[in-house]
């Protein structure tokens, strides 16, 4: 009887996964065959343990505590939404040494916290739903609310490290193609992120933050949403649900058709309702129904595609594909017709944008380019002239009653395709029917089989002892050629590869942070030989160790006194990271800030600027576009040299082909893009001369490239960009002094400053054929 209670006692330890339990204590387990094997919070609001996700699929998810007669299960977070794990042995388990490790049947880790510990630790779900690995005197070691899926809730915040990633579908829990996430200039916003294209679509991408009721200069990027119905973040975007002022179960949800909506409830026994969504037309979202279609929300059925006439549907369950034509165009224009689709309009991709006089300019436009597949034309606000954009992409479409425009698809004449035929075109509904590709095959036993695995198991028993001893050869071979491997690495990128372990010593676990960007975030460390570095960590970093030894190897035959010189790299496992020399006087934006520039430091800062991109753009053995040029990208050596730094954004350009398209996702920072990054026109090396130009103004003006501008009793609203020439247009010859940064006062060269202004203005010509080259711009200021 005795032994019976303490085996009791012993299996209640084990399995603290009880239905009464909120912790999970080292060496325990969850099991997916056992549904007891969960953990609920204190509160019993919310639960942690497998859900089903498809066929024989389970993930290890949280989710709010529903009665068993409630399906299915409303989950906040999933730790392997992308790789789910077989119904059966499969298990997640709190190691010894801190680390909550989720193992497939096939013994496959198939998620990991990635945490270690000497100390006793305890997995505990709180009863704000966050699930916290933490040792026993308080440290946390990992959290969920760290790692988001598609929801937050209330106390839950959204930072820079962090992004909501909607599921493929309402079935379909993987990671799908719309995110809610701060951008790179500091403004929480909806993507997305599709297989080809990517981009943003609210707020209105054609706005500059203050126009959108945001700013940008609040670098914390903190957004979060408490029990009342407040969200606030740091670029000023705050709302309040419907039902603001009551506590009640919520959560904000990226949904699979790109919107974002707060749920509430009262109870668990009442249904979910939507109390704020961020967008409230349907077909607002890009990528909602592919390329070649168009989106149509009908308020009594909801939002519906259609494919454009001539063309088929890819794939009835996956709208996200889009439609294919049923033709080839050729680049005859007298081969082609037009087919008049009015009030739908197609966001981006322009070619072409003019202003013309009459529908047959447009349409000769369209014709003279082989790679236009349609225009759209409105008349402009005064009714002088039609808009026209050619298209060589028909993306993001939509039909809408307040567009006042037209789309004129381009067609082959030997196909006849009318006005009756459009109409009766069927309209497909939209629906987040993508299926779960993985599933696990269930199999029924026999006596054959039985005998099979007790033969397999022993065959399988020898070669892992054959394994065994092979690897331990392998190990001895490579720790004995390590020394070579590091000359060849060496050979072949011009670096030295610096190991994981060196990298985190040197930056002391990487605890000093002294700058983010393009991809990564930049800590100072102290080298095995005692020099100062920048050690750039990026994320995101999904390139194999070839591809990025490959790129490592073009910024490894790069050679210029103003780039950031790169001493090595570390490609181990997961982590990539680049190692750069130390800049005593930080960035360009630091200094802006601090007024320690006086007028011959900035000039020769933009000299020097110039002539890197000049040597990036035409004289480097690969053109090299940077992408991303602003002040945070120009370092200061000592001697307030500049030194242009973070590649993390850079795009090679091919010689063939210098109006690259294969540049479609939009780089850059907001306010120091160019306008073809907006209206996705071909890309050039024209982009880095904008963002060029804006920087100098900013160096002459000490303002803001979208910050209010208040002169005495003027004030101007617009960027400074506009500020600047409408001084210069309208102010007498004294326009020079009336911009230029009152820190610098009457100490600096007149000629010198105009010709700095003069060029910066021709560099941020709208048009892009208008703006000088680098080169040009070098010689300008020599």
């Amino acid at each position: 009887m005795a032994l019976s209670i303490t085996l009791f006692l012993l299996a209640s330890m084990h399995f603290q996964g009880s239905s009464s339990s909120s912790s999970l204590r080292m060496g325990s387990s969850l099991s997916v065959e056992n549904p007891q094997h969960i953990l609920i919070s204190p509160n019993a609001i919310f639960s942690a343990g497998f859900v089903s996700i498809g066929e024989n699929a389970y993930s290890f998810a949280i989710w709010f505590t529903e009665p068993r007669f409630h399906s299915p299960n409303t989950v906040t977070w999933m730790a392997n939404r992308d790789q789910p794990v077989n119904g059966k042995r499969s298990k997640l388990s709190l190691t010894d040494d801190g680390n909550i490790v989720l193992i497939d049947a096939s013994l496959i880790t198939a998620w990991s916290s990635n945490t270690d510990s000497l100390d006793p630790v305890e997995l505990h779900l709180k009863d704000d739903g966050n699930l916290v690995l933490h040792q026993l005197q308080g440290t946390v070691l990992w959290q969920s609310f760290d790692f988001p899926t598609d929801t937050l809730v209330p106390g839950q915040p959204l930072t820079r490290y962090t992004q909501l990633v909607s599921s493929r579908s309402e079935s379909n829990h993987s990671s799908g193609f719309y995110t809610f996430s701060f951008d790179d200039s500091n403004v929480l916003g909806l993507h997305y992120d599709g297989p080809d294209v990517s981009s943003s679509y609210w707020p209105q991408p054609w706005l500059i933050s203050w126009d959108a009721g945001r700013t940008n200069f609040n670098s914390s990027r903190i957004g979060v949403m408490n029990f009342l119905g407040l969200f606030n973040s740091t670029d000023n975007f705050t709302f309040v649900t419907s039902d603001y002022g009551t506590v009640l179960q919520r959560r904000l949800k990226v949904d699979c058709d790109g919107n974002v909506r707060v749920y509430s409830r009262k109870s668990v026994l009442q249904k979910w309702y939507v109390s704020w969504q961020a967008i409230s037309s349907g077909c607002t979202p890009h990528g909602i129904c592919g390329p070649n279609s168009f989106c149509v929300y009908v308020h009594a059925s909801g939002r519906k595609c259609l494919c454009l006439p001539g063309h088929r549907l890819k794939n009835h369950s996956d709208w996200s594909q889009g439609c294919e034509p049923l033709f080839q165009l050729t680049c005859h224009g007298n081969e082609s017709m037009f087919l008049e689709i009015p009030n739908v309009e197609f966001y981006g991709y322009d070619n072409h944008y003019v202003e013309v006089s009459n529908y047959s300019a447009c349409e000769n436009l369209c014709l003279q380019d082989c790679n236009c597949k349609g225009f759209q034309h409105s008349y402009t606000d005064d009714k002088r002239f039609y808009r026209c954009y050619t298209k060589t992409q028909l993306l993001n479409g939509k039909r809408s009653p307040v567009f006042q425009g037209t789309t004129y698809l381009r067609l082959p004449k030997s196909n006849s395709f009318s006005h009756k035929q459009y109409a009766s075109e069927p309209l497909y509904d939209h629906v987040c029917s993508v299926q779960l590709q993985r599933a696990y095959i269930k199999t029924h036993a026999n006596r054959f089989v039985k005998i099979f695995l007790w033969f397999s198991t022993a065959l399988g028993a020898f070669e892992v002892i054959c394994a065994f001893a092979i690897w331990r050869l392998l190990v001895w071979t490579r720790q004995k050629s390590n020394v070579d491997r590091e000359g060849y690495h060496l050979t072949e990128t011009g670096f030295r590869k610096f190991s994981f372990s060196e990298l985190k010593k040197a930056t002391k676990g990487f605890s000093e942070e002294i700058g983010r960007g393009g991809g990564g975030v930049v800590y100072k460390g102290i080298l095995s030989d005692q020099r100062h570095a920048a050690i750039k960590r990026l994320y995101n970093a999904k390139q194999g160790e070839g591809e990025f030894l490959a790129e490592v190897g073009i910024i490894g035959k790069l050679n210029h006194m103003n780039l950031i010189e790169m001493w090595g790299y570390c490609a181990e496992g997961k982590h990539r990271l680049l190692v750069y020399e130390y800049m005593e006087n930080g960035s360009l934006a630091e200094n802006l800030s601090s007024n320690t520039l006086d007028w011959r430091k900035k000039y020769n800062i933009a000299l020097g600027t110039a002539r890197v991109l000049a040597y990036l753009h035409e004289e480097c053995l690969e053109w090299i576009l940077h992408c991303d040029i602003k002040p945070q990208n120009i370092l200061l050596d000592s001697n307030y040299e500049p030194k242009l730094a973070d590649f993390g954004l850079s795009k090679l350009l091919n010689r063939n082909n210098p109006n690259n398209p294969s540049i479609s996702m939009i780089r850059g920072t907001r306010g120091y893009m160019a306008p073809e990054w907006v209206f996705n026109l071909p890309i050039t090396s024209k982009v880095d001369v904008y963002s060029y130009g804006i920087v100098v103004l900013e160096m002459v003006t000490g303002k803001s490239t979208t910050r209010s501008i208040h002169n005495g009793e003027e004030r101007y609203d617009g960027r400074v960009v506009e500020w600047v020439r409408e001084k210069r247009e309208n102010s007498s010859s004294c326009w020079l002094k009336e911009i230029i940064e009152a820190d610098i006062g009457g100490d600096y060269d007149d000629r010198k400053m105009e010709i700095l202004s003069k060029v910066a203005l021709k560099c941020v010509m709208e048009d892009r054929d208008s703006r000088p080259t680098m080169s040009q711009v070098v010689e300008m200021l020599q």
